[in-house]
């Protein structure tokens, strides 16, 4: 079984985050049922992290064994387009105004739908409505 990441799962971990221990524990759990992944876009988003940068990510990433996919491939972006115009115009219907999420929310969801078994997130809410056969802890 592979687990998708979420940057909101690996990011209160390395930011000392008061939830950080909870976390660590469901992740442990989690990598006993098998591989773990994270996407590009998480990968950009945990170099942001204060303190961190991308050779730290990358050293972190490899001694947890949880691997980088960076291989987004035509497949990936217009599943990402088809789910974001859908919410888009979901959000303008119902007069909520322009788009709130962000895309890169949208290419995790693609790519933990297309390429592996469940994503792991702290919100689960944000990718139920918009990809509802993904598999979500």
């Amino acid at each position: 079984m592979t687990t998708a990441l979420d940057t909101n799962i690996l990011s209160p971990i390395w930011s000392g985050a008061p939830s950080a221990a909870t976390i660590a524990a469901q992740l442990a759990r989690v990598r006993s049922e098998g591989a773990l992944v994270i996407c590009a876009p998480v990968f950009a988003e945990l170099s942001a992290i204060p303190g961190l940068n991308m050779q730290t990510v990358r050293r972190v990433l490899a001694e947890t064994a949880i691997a980088i996919d960076f291989d987004l491939e035509e497949d990936v972006w217009t599943l990402t387009a088809e789910r974001f115009a859908d919410y888009s115009t979901r959000r303008r219907s119902s007069s909520g105004g322009s788009a709130k999420r962000l895309l890169v929310d949208f290419v995790i969801g693609a790519h933990a739908l297309l390429r592996t078994d469940r994503l792991m997130t702290r919100d689960a809410s944000r990718y139920a409505q918009d990809f509802p056969s993904l598999r979500l802890i």
